[in-house]
């Protein structure tokens, strides 16, 4: 993971977007929102992936780097902070999910915010036991 020590992460997150075939609206307003919470430090982008899931089930993984400018728009500039955490079983066991067709984009996320907080509870001899979401 780079020259980041895992004791230095605060809390990791990802998701899975699906767009069904012909559905997706892409303006890149999502780039745009993506670039802004990385910026403010909100977020480190720690790996990003697009998956495009053929009707016949193959699928196929792109890394932020394996698209051209126009492709990537905004998402160019998060290529140089990007860990690529995710191994490619990973990928297969993700696009199990998917609908045949259907495009999907990964996000693998640090909550930036809360690292300086998870290291002090680290230091103090905390340790995380439970974490969740409330929808």
């Amino acid at each position: 993971m780079g020259t980041t020590e895992i004791d230095e992460l605060g809390p990791v997150d990802y998701l899975v977007v699906e767009f069904p075939a012909g559905k997706s609206n892409f303006s890149g307003a999502m780039a745009a929102e993506l670039a802004s919470l990385s910026e403010s430090g909100t977020i480190r982008v720690l790996d990003l992936l697009i998956l495009n899931k053929a009707e016949d089930g193959t699928v196929e993984a792109f890394e932020i780097d394996d698209l051209d400018e126009d492709e990537a728009g905004e998402l160019i500039g998060l290529e140089t902070e990007v860990a690529e955490i995710l191994a490619a079983e990973d990928v297969v066991h993700l696009a199990e999910a998917m609908e045949n067709g259907s495009t999907a984009g990964v996000l693998v996320w640090e909550n930036s915010w809360a690292a300086p907080f998870a290291s002090e509870t680290r230091r103090a001899g905390g340790q995380l036991i439970a974490t969740g979401r409330i929808p």
